[in-house]
């Protein structure tokens, strides 16, 4: 009797071990997809295929960036990008999405992550610029995928290439010809060189 008292009790480790270790493999799996999920915003967003990006939101999505507002919705969101500069001969409008800091909920589906972009933007003959910015974004799953569904970029700088960093920055730009926000900006701030911390969905790792 002892001795099947002890081999239940080593199979309820065993079921504990196994349940414990298919999580951490499924928070795993949802960090590598996030990561990619957000590495592919940034791969369109470098080529203008501002319908692809789109395809990555959430159905009510919410995106706002450099404090243009918010809009609602993966249509909205759409719209938005469509009315960013096309991707052609002359352009550059890399965006590098960098240094992940991502809390995972995988029982719920939803997660937040804090990335770095980096950007390299400009049009030949015309203009050169470095940007840089802090996104705060929230993730959910849906249909079984990950999708973004809060984008918050906040810009951290934005300076000409030519004059640097040194003679300060370009002031950011408030609205999109021809398209207005659904909702006012979240965050009323400046770029460099006024100071700029966007708000941690964190407090420790």
């Amino acid at each position: 009797m002892d001795e099947l008292q002890t081999l239940r009790d080593e199979l309820k480790l065993l079921r504990a071990d196994f349940d414990a270790m298919a999580t951490k493999a499924r928070k795993a799996d949802d960090y590598i997809e996030i990561c990619n999920l957000q590495a592919a915003y940034g791969y369109y967003v470098d080529k203008g295929r501002w319908d692809d990006a789109a395809d990555l939101f959430a159905p009510d999505a919410t995106l706002e960036l450099a404090g243009r507002g918010v809009y609602v919705g993966q249509e909205r969101v759409r719209a938005y990008l469509h009315h960013l500069p096309p991707y052609d001969r002359g352009v550059l409008y890399n965006h590098m999405q960098l240094q992940p800091v991502i809390h995972i909920d995988s029982t719920t589906g939803t997660a937040k992550g804090r990335w770095r972009s980096f950007m390299m933007v400009g049009a030949l003959g015309a203009e050169a610029r470095w940007g840089e910015a802090t996104y705060e974004n929230q993730y959910k799953r849906v249909d079984g995928k990950w999708r973004i569904a809060l984008l918050h970029g906040y810009m951290n700088i934005y300076t000409d290439y030519e004059q640097g960093w040194h003679k300060g920055g370009v002031k950011l730009l408030r609205s999109i010809d021809g398209l207005q926000p659904d909702l006012p900006p979240t965050m009323e701030y400046e770029a460099y060189p006024e100071p700029v911390i966007a708000p941690y969905h964190y407090d420790k790792v």
